[in-house]
């Protein structure tokens, strides 16, 4: 029995359909393919594609999977953001000039092919991952597939636009201030940033200084929870190893009555940051659902102290780590030098003073989670801004409107700890909003759960974009 277009959209949908011979992988892949073609003049997702090596693997899929084999997502198509290393390929991370191509795979991309998945391409993220939208004249401007004048967000805005617009069934991104979470909620995705450490960040033992993990985009929980179990594990070079969770298993449970601590407060920072009234519109909605789903749910504050004052040294520390690899630095953003040299007068006793700060960090801000099992907040505080409107901006300017625009996600960077950002509806010009729910460490499964309960009673996965993915009338075999 053949299967249509409509019927393999989604990540465990396509890996059971291949399982069961339904469709094979090199249809799958040569849609993807096609689709990813179809939309780079537009949506702009793509920084590298492996078309013919994506092919070619599919078709040694197709007789793996006709010889009896069986593996989580062998012959599903899926894609990884250009700050992670495939072999073969560049690692440009978002900056202009010519990169050689790695000698070998990272360590989540070594597992997601163990576990049978084709890497059909690397996605666009802005330079060096360092703004909440994904633009830069090394690769142009990638567009959000519900409306293509604003941005997808980023720094994943590669791999959110292409799973939103239909062009592969779920992504991973890189989440060091949001960059996961916050293009999830400006397109309508689920999108999970686990404990730190919980997806290898290897060849680094860590990344920016501890506050960057790797983390999945989907259209469902469960797509998002699947790539999260198959993603995770360590390397033995691993600088933070986490015990072991079961992510998917947790999408199919019941959370409980939950405690729920709403939150409209943002961490200080010395810049305004007012929140837009769809958004809070948005999150009161969420927060209503939650309630009647038998949760208890009450506004209740975290201590944040001043928890900037860690994220600073270790953000920009980050920044000229890897400004430090570039070919040719003389490419760089005038933004991206100005924090590379930032981050080297705050290395030192600074950037040592910050990290040693994060326990007491932890207590302070956990202590929220005696009386609350969940805090919720919006993931950003804007709707997604138009193309262009922080591109040109200095580099002042530009974190003033970044803070401004994102303001909540970033304090859990610095815990190390999980969220997991939900679709909340869209603002009044139709432009997609996400609600965030944060844990305490180690605590995915609970947010998976109450994701998957979330999602179960809204339905957001049930909408698509219009005009995406691009129309197809079946899956060819």
């Amino acid at each position: 029995m053949g299967a249509t277009a409509g019927e393999l959209e989604g990540l465990a949908e396509q890996a059971r359909a291949l399982a069961e011979g339904r469709v094979t992988s090199t249809a799958l892949v040569r849609r993807s393919l096609e689709r990813i073609e179809a939309t780079q003049g537009t949506v702009n997702a793509f920084r590298r594609v492996r078309a013919e090596a994506a092919m070619a693997e599919a078709a040694e899929a197709d007789r793996r999977l006709a010889a009896g084999e069986r593996l989580p997502l062998l012959g599903v198509p899926v894609a990884v953001k250009d700050d992670t290393d495939v072999a073969g390929e560049p690692t440009a991370f978002g900056c202009a000039g010519e990169f050689p191509p790695k000698e070998r795979d990272a360590e989540v991309v070594r597992r997601l092919r163990a576990a049978g998945a084709i890497i059909v391409g690397k996605t666009n993220a802005c330079e060096l991952g360092q703004w909440p939208f994904t633009e830069g004249p090394a690769f142009g401007n990638t567009c959000n597939p519900w409306n293509l004048a604003h941005t997808p967000g980023g720094s994943s805005g590669g791999s959110a636009a292409a799973v939103a617009a239909g062009l592969v069934p779920a992504a991973l991104g890189t989440d060091g201030a949001g960059s996961v979470r916050i293009p999830a909620a400006w397109s309508h995705l689920v999108g999970i940033k686990p404990q730190r450490g919980r997806i290898s960040t290897w060849p680094d033992p860590e990344a920016f200084q501890g506050i960057t993990g790797i983390g999945p985009l989907a259209r469902t929980v469960e797509d998002a929870a699947l790539l999260l179990d198959v993603a995770s594990g360590n390397h033995d070079g691993d600088l933070h190893r986490p015990p072991a969770i079961a992510a998917r298993e947790a999408a199919g449970r019941d959370p409980g009555r939950l405690r729920i601590a709403l939150s409209w407060k943002a961490a200080f920072t010395f810049t305004p940051k007012p929140l837009h009234p769809d958004v809070r519109a948005a999150v009161t909605g969420v927060a209503r659902t939650l309630a009647r789903l038998g949760h208890f749910v009450e506004e209740a504050e975290p201590d944040y102290g001043l928890v900037g004052l860690a994220f600073v040294p270790r953000a920009t520390a980050g920044v000229g780590e890897w400004a430090d690899r570039v070919p040719d630095r003389s490419l760089l953003d005038r933004r991206t030098r100005e924090a590379a040299r930032m981050g080297r007068l705050l290395g030192g006793p600074v950037l040592r003073r910050a990290r040693a700060a994060e326990k007491r960090q932890q207590r302070r801000i956990g202590a929220l989670f005696g009386p609350y099992d969940v805090l919720l907040t919006p993931t950003t505080a804007t709707p997604p801004p138009r193309i262009g409107t922080l591109a040109k901006l200095s580099g002042w300017r530009t974190d003033q409107a970044m803070i401004a625009a994102c303001p909540y996600a970033w304090p859990w960077n610095v815990l190390g700890w999980p969220g997991v950002s939900v679709p909340a509806g869209f603002s009044t010009d139709g432009l997609p909003l996400g609600a965030q729910l944060l844990g305490p460490a180690h605590g995915e499964p609970q947010l998976i759960s109450l994701a998957a309960q979330l999602q179960d009673d809204l339905r957001w996965h049930e909408r698509r974009p219009a005009g995406h993915p691009v129309p197809y009338d079946g899956v060819r075999p």
